[in-house]
């Protein structure tokens, strides 16, 4: 199996988590959370791949978590969230937070975020219910699913569409990648 095909395996359930963050501590956050929250993510079934700053607002920090089927996102949850990484962590990442429950809970309309085309910027598109544009390399809709790990929130005022183009659009937001975000 190559890493595009096991990338695009993790794009069935996606969360796209957006925090605001007290001002000046993005980075701080962005340090604990590539140094102590991302491999123990991994080993308990979720996929990191998107981890970025907005570039339009200097306190939000975005990122992107996929999981293989809802009962997959429940069981990864479950054991990183009553694990000891983020136990011995939570604090201090709660510290830098504002609000941590701006997320959406979406499903693949197009499939994409494994291998974007060619070129550099992200952007990424949350509207009403709407057809991609051509420009779009991945796109996503509200999951309708329930949430079923309620001890973190996900937005239920939608549905929304997602996208992630190369290209800004009047409604894009601007996303600069981390150093360990995989989608680039």
């Amino acid at each position: 199996m190559t890493f595009s095909e096991l990338f695009s395996e993790f794009e069935t359930v996606v969360e796209l988590r957006r925090y605001t963050l007290h001002p000046g501590r993005r980075d701080e956050l962005i340090e604990l959370f590539e140094r102590e929250f991302v491999e123990p993510q991994e080993a308990a079934g979720a996929h990191l791949f998107g981890l970025f700053r907005s570039r339009a607002c200097p306190d939000e920090f975005v990122w992107l978590r996929g999981f293989r089927t809802m009962s997959e996102r429940k069981a990864a949850l479950e054991e990183f969230y009553f694990g000891p990484a983020w136990k011995a962590h939570r604090s201090a990442a709660n510290e830098t937070m504002i609000d941590s429950d701006n997320v959406l809970l979406l499903r693949p309309v197009r499939r994409g975020l494994a291998s974007p085309p060619p070129g550099t910027g992200v952007h990424v598109t949350v509207s009403p219910p709407a057809p991609p544009p051509e420009s779009a390399f991945a796109a996503f809709e509200t999951e309708p699913a329930p949430n079923d790990f309620p001890q973190l929130p996900v937005r239920t005022d939608g549905p929304f569409s997602v996208w992630f183009s190369r290209m800004p659009s009047a409604s894009s937001v601007e996303l600069s990648p981390t150093s360990r975000s995989l989608l680039r």
